[in-house]
């Protein structure tokens, strides 16, 4: 959507009725129960919460078309990171703990985003363009760091001794978190700072043929970023109530979807590179960013984190890596490429309910 216009009235809208629909929940005890009413409250819940995302990702993007490339979409990655860290540290850490809850749904995202996501725009992509180019250099950037930081952090902790897979030991956790939150600053000074020509393409702002924003839409937008972020972390508490309806595959794609639209859209208008910039770039941040967030607040509450993948999923996510290597090893991508990661990612659906 563009930052251009008048504002729709559901950038507003949800943040509010969200705010609204927390205070009534705490006030009258309201909690998801397999009555009627527990299924009402359920249903508006999870509605209100998709909305307020969406707005939040809305007020994201129009900060970001006026800041420029990369750093508007760094801004999206991360405004959609903060809404991820409130949702799994707030539903792993709440009465009923899920220790499993983060490692599953920073799974589900490096699964969604680099096969579901990157073969869906490369896909599109290429139905209307035949072939599409990106920086090959920003690209293996990108693979290089998630490689590493997936690796350390998914299947490592099968393989430790101290503690018992597949979890750390306090130790080996806070090692592993300090090292990724290193790694994701020094990518982000790399993408912003140092390299920053690596991750914008010529096709970057060509379609900004609109009038120029004012300062009080740019203010406004601002002002209910910061409203809808708050709004998601209160209502993530009730989320929590009806995690035993979802799965951490349901937790990434209400986190990813509005991300995921900018990505598709970027890809119908031949910008491939802002595609790959908003997917790979949510994975980076999902790990370097959510794994030592969680970590700390399972330390603090001695709770206990569980990170290991068994084999099956350590197989799809090494098959991803490889499958990668040669998607962006060249710099131009087509339908095949498209079709091939989208395979993949059935096969990972599948297996979540046939595993």
């Amino acid at each position: 959507m563009s930052a251009h216009g008048p504002m729709p009235r559901s950038a507003w809208i949800f943040p509010a009725l969200a705010v609204a629909l927390f205070a009534v929940a705490t006030g009258l005890g309201l909690s998801f129960t397999p009555s009627p009413g527990g299924l009402v409250f359920a249903v508006a819940l999870l509605s209100i919460l998709f909305g307020t995302v969406f707005a939040a990702v809305h007020h994201a993007e129009v900060i970001a078309e006026r800041i420029g490339e990369p750093y508007g979409t760094l801004l999206l990655t991360l405004a959609v990171t903060i809404i991820e860290v409130a949702l799994i540290a707030t539903i792993m850490l709440g009465d009923k703990p899920v220790p499993a809850l983060a490692r599953d749904t920073v799974f589900a995202v490096v699964m969604i985003v680099c096969n579901g996501l990157v073969g869906l725009c490369i896909f599109i992509g290429g139905l209307r363009y035949r072939e599409q180019d990106f920086q090959v250099s920003g690209a293996n950037l990108y693979l290089s760091v998630l490689f590493v930081m997936a690796t350390i952090t998914l299947i490592m902790p099968n393989y430790t001794l101290t503690a018992p897979g597949p979890i750390y030991s306090a130790a080996q956790l806070g090692f592993v978190s300090i090292v990724t939150v290193i790694l994701y600053g020094v990518f982000l000074y790399t993408q912003t700072i140092r390299h920053r020509d690596y991750f914008i393409s010529d096709a970057a702002g060509a379609g900004d043929d609109g009038a120029p924003m004012s300062n009080r839409m740019l203010a406004l937008s601002n002002a209910l970023l910061l409203v809808s972020l708050l709004a998601v972390v209160l209502l993530a508490k009730k989320f929590s109530l009806v995690v035993d309806v979802v799965a951490g595959v349901l937790v990434a794609l209400l986190i990813l979807l509005p991300e995921g639209v900018a990505a598709i859209s970027a890809a119908r208008k031949n910008d491939l590179q802002k595609s790959i910039n908003l997917a790979l770039g949510s994975s980076l941040a999902t790990i370097g960013l959510t794994i030592p967030a969680v970590a700390v607040a399972a330390y603090a509450l001695d709770r206990q984190l569980v990170l290991g993948l068994n084999l099956q999923e350590m197989v799809l996510l090494v098959l991803t890596f490889i499958l990668s290597l040669l998607t962006f090893g060249t710099g131009r991508t087509n339908i095949l490429f498209g079709l091939v990661h989208m395979v993949v990612f059935a096969v990972f659906i599948f297996m979540v309910f046939v595993p």
